[in-house]
């Protein structure tokens, strides 16, 4: 075994204290990483850098003191390069690509915004650890809307209509002439806008029990000049309105459900006879928690902390949790009534399931 500092032989207690450090330097510097998207200090550095701590400040509108101490802080997790002649420093591309480009598909930094939401309800989690109870997302901050879109939003802006839809039997061309379309668990309306805006024709609806994420939605909408061709609605994945939809898409939610059972009966209840449900889940399952894999690792933790609370809060007869895996949801799917099943396509992150009546 070999310490961070490279001596061999360490002792195991020190080498796992060591990896604790680190982990709570990652676990502050997330908040470092939030102050940096919404400031907009990486995306002055990519722009204009390499700069001098006073020019970042003048260029992102903040005091020279903090942008100095706010660099020092990414210099030392090596997400910056500084040139000691001329104390400028620089934001590589390979790490703009995922800190400072929100049209990339690598992006990442928004994410980071979410914590001030999940790390406010360490209160509300340890009552629920006691009590067997659970944390709504609605008792949660909007941040978590905003922040979580945003962390899939580059994946479903570069897969969705590139690889995903077009994996799916028939699907594209019935969106092309004016199919229908149910978003179900929308959150701030990306997936739904995107659909709208690749497939004019086709009616478009939203629907998430956040009211908060429909409100945000909605002005996307109006911003997105969309407002007029996608609607928008508060509903539960058990009693969202209309019935013939060509498609339901469910985008990372399903596992949130505290009866998914019954969103997946009310999907077959509301879908053509020729329909078909896009499921989008994570691409982990139980036996990834020893993979160790950083996908893995996100997904068992933001379990512990949010998916499972907040399935648990609705006080259905499942409590799934994110990583329950392709075998858990193909059940779901058969005894809500589907008779066919498919994964359709996947990516690292997430896995893409086709399930027709």
């Amino acid at each position: 075994m070999t310490d961070p500092t490279g001596a061999p032989n360490a002792d195991p207690t020190t080498a796992f204290h060591q990896r604790i450090i680190d982990d709570a330097a990652a676990a502050v510097r997330g908040l470092t990483i939030s102050l940096g998207e919404r400031l907009g200090l990486y995306r002055a550095l990519a722009e204009h850098g390499p700069l001098t701590p006073a020019e970042l400040a003048e260029h992102a509108g903040v005091t020279a003191r903090y942008a100095q101490e706010w660099l020092h802080a990414q210099l030392s997790a090596d997400y910056v390069e500084r040139h000691p002649s001329s104390d400028k420093y620089t934001l590589p591309q390979a790490h703009a690509a995922v800190l400072a480009e929100s049209g990339s598909a690598t992006y990442a930094a928004g994410f980071f915004t979410a914590l001030k939401a999940l790390y406010a309800t360490e209160d509300l989690l340890v009552d629920a650890y006691r009590t067997g109870e659970g944390v709504g997302w609605a008792e949660h901050d909007p941040a978590l809307d905003t922040g979580m879109g945003s962390f899939f939003q580059p994946t479903y802006r570069h897969r969705l209509l590139s690889d995903w839809l077009p994996a799916l039997d028939g699907v594209t061309e019935k969106l092309a002439n004016g199919g229908s379309v149910a978003d179900i668990g929308c959150g701030v309306g990306h997936t739904t806008l995107l659909i709208a805006k690749a497939f004019p024709q086709a009616r478009v609806y939203g629907f998430d029990y956040s009211e908060e994420a429909v409100t945000i939605a909605r002005q996307l909408a109006d911003d997105a000049g969309l407002s007029e061709r996608v609607v928008f609605e508060t509903a539960s994945a058990d009693d969202y309105p209309g019935s013939g939809y060509d498609l339901v898409t469910f985008f990372n939610c399903l596992h949130d459900m505290g009866d998914p059972v019954a969103a997946a009966q009310h999907v077959h209840k509301s879908l053509d006879q020729d329909g078909t449900w896009m499921l989008v889940e994570s691409n982990v399952s139980p036996a990834d928690i020893d993979t160790r894999t950083p996908a893995a690792r996100m997904f068992m933790s933001l379990s512990a902390v949010m998916c499972l609370p907040v399935a648990v809060a609705q006080r259905g007869p499942h409590a799934l949790g994110n990583h329950s895996g392709e075998k858990a949801f193909r059940a779901i799917a058969e005894e809500a009534g589907f008779t066919r099943w498919r994964r359709a396509t996947e990516t690292p992150v997430n896995a893409v399931y086709e399930v027709r009546p």
